[in-house]
């Protein structure tokens, strides 16, 4: 089964970064990543996709129109099988409460610890085999 990561975020050059961070995993199949910019286009993209399988959600929580917080309550009642990581600048106390009780099962602030992520994903690659 084919597995992918979506990762939304507004900055053009997250998707540069996180390939190279992944390189590996990506060039090997391991898993895919998709990337869109929007909240509006990740709440359609995971509607659409059933297969490869949809394994993770990663989501920077301020983008202009629709935030990742915004987006989360939705995406989990949509897509409840699917985990979300939500992704920020500023990881108070406060957004991580607002975090979590939307449904995010966890919150990464920039820089993010891609060791940290990396062992997030591998866990949700273990779950879905």
């Amino acid at each position: 089964m084919s597995v992918y990561i979506l990762v939304v975020d507004d900055e053009p050059d997250v998707e540069a970064l996180f390939r190279q961070q992944f390189r590996r995993d990506l060039k090997s199949g391991r898993f895919m990543m998709e990337f869109v910019p929007s909240a509006p286009a990740a709440l359609a993209r995971a509607a659409e996709v059933r297969e490869p399988s949809l394994i993770l959600i990663l989501s920077d929580i301020n983008m202009p129109g629709m935030s990742g917080l915004e987006m989360l309550p939705k995406v989990r009642a949509e897509r409840p099988d699917v985990p979300v990581i939500m992704i920020t600048a500023y990881g108070d106390a406060e957004t991580r409460r607002k975090a979590i009780e939307r449904g995010a099962v966890d919150l990464l602030t920039k820089p993010i610890d891609f060791a940290l992520l990396r062992h997030q994903i591998d866990a949700r690659l273990g779950e879905a085999a």
